[in-house]
């Protein structure tokens, strides 16, 4: 069984990307959607984010939404802003932000691999969000949306792909985030068919972002009879990717006062008072965003040493040490994937979203973590636990609309 194959791309024409790129559908409200698609009809977000071209009121999950997303697509498509490629390939993917460069590629990924769990997950998915991709998919015919993949150091594999993107990119967009996207098409048979040998030698690859489109991409293929699907894939060099905090506010304290809720930290955690934004430094290091002031935590070692004591690589998380230390018995939140008192910021917005949340009322209190780190990705996946909810942010975004995997 091979775990990835060559395919035939819908992407932009010659000269079109910079007109189509854009962000994933899942990092921009609707609001925030409709405004960067403003003047540029051929942005794919018309086809990620249909809403955006219908009344701001309509369910996020009405099927008209699915409708236009379908109508947008084929909109592109026949006036020759979207094109499809005439042979199989890879596709070599450079991501450029700030001073991290990561060069990949896209290629279709087995789900017979995926459903075997040669293709490791570390994450639960949501059934609503899940049949969202799914009608996303039957609808447009398609998977727009890459699942990005991490592989382990493979010094082979990425001097192939240095190889291959020696010359001029067939594309090379930088975005409003600053992000550059360059791709090289890779339709050389004999280096697609090395690149095929390189990754089947891999012993696994971990879905580092994605969980949604590669369970839906799966539903979908088994509800067509497919025994040899696959899903659209970028995978990444794991040495090379870059995970960002994921942090957490909470609305309310919980019936407590501030003073209340230090009392409570402060039988865990060390708290130390700071002047300014808090960026832990340590697994076992929190900002708090608390009362106009932000504070230092850092847990007691006897918690700690109970969590590394454990064997189990989840325990060991920056977002369940403070999960078992504050979220849940301060503030009675066992289920963050349903209760609507929490939510979750990713670190792209910085320390400075965290303390507007707060100074603004619409958050009561706030916490900066530690990230993640891809060897505790790995670590989780391997030993076929699921992480908390809203563990991993990975900057850059892979930019929709780069390219396509089409049903047919």
């Amino acid at each position: 069984m091979s775990l990835i194959q060559p395919f035939r791309a819908l992407r932009p024409a010659p000269g079109r990307a910079a007109e189509v790129l854009a962000p994933p559908y899942d990092v921009l409200s609707s609001a925030e959607a409709r405004e960067r698609a403003k003047g540029k009809p051929w942005s794919f977000l018309h086809v990620s984010k249909a809403e955006i071209d219908l009344d701001p009121a309509i369910d996020l999950y009405d099927p008209v939404v699915y409708a236009t997303a379908a109508a947008n697509l084929k909109r592109m498509i026949e006036a020759g802003v979207l094109v499809r490629d005439e042979k199989p390939a890879y596709y070599v993917y450079r991501l450029t932000w700030r001073d991290r460069v990561e060069t990949g590629f896209a290629a279709a990924a087995s789900l017979a691999a995926y459903a075997e769990n040669r293709i490791r997950k570390h994450e639960l998915t949501t059934l609503a969000k899940e049949d969202d991709r799914v009608r996303q998919i039957e609808a447009v015919g398609g998977q727009t949306g890459p699942v990005m993949l991490a592989y382990p150091e493979t010094p082979a594999i990425d001097a192939l792909l240095a190889r291959a993107s020696a010359g001029a990119p067939a594309v090379d967009v930088t975005a409003d985030d600053g992000v550059r996207h360059e791709m090289w098409p890779l339709v050389d048979e004999a280096a697609v068919a090395e690149l095929t040998r390189l990754v089947d030698a891999l012993p696994a690859l971990y879905i580092a972002d994605g969980h949604h489109r590669s369970a839906a991409a799966l539903r979908v293929a088994e509800a067509r009879g497919v025994k040899d699907g696959a899903f659209l894939a970028v995978l990444l060099p794991e040495q090379q990717m870059t995970i960002l905090d994921y942090n957490r506010v909470m609305r309310d304290l919980n019936g407590r006062t501030p003073a209340q809720v230090l009392v409570e930290i402060a039988q865990r955690w060390a708290v130390e008072p700071s002047d300014g934004p808090v960026r832990p430094s340590r697994p076992d290091e929190v900002g708090m965003a608390l009362g106009g002031r932000w504070h230092r935590l850092r847990l007691r070692p006897e918690f700690l040493a109970e969590a590394e004591a454990s064997g189990d690589p989840v325990a060991r998380l920056p977002v369940t040490l403070l999960a078992r230390t504050i979220i849940e018995p301060i503030f009675g939140v066992t289920d963050p994937r349903r209760d609507k008192r929490i939510d979750f910021v990713g670190g792209g917005r910085g320390l400075e979203e965290l303390e507007r949340l707060v100074n603004s009322g619409k958050a009561a209190i706030a916490f900066a973590l530690f990230p993640t780190t891809m060897a505790d990705l790995i670590a989780v996946a391997e030993a076929g636990k699921i992480m908390p909810p809203k563990s991993t942010w990975f900057e850059p975004k892979l930019a929709d609309g780069m390219v396509s995997l089409m049903l047919d």
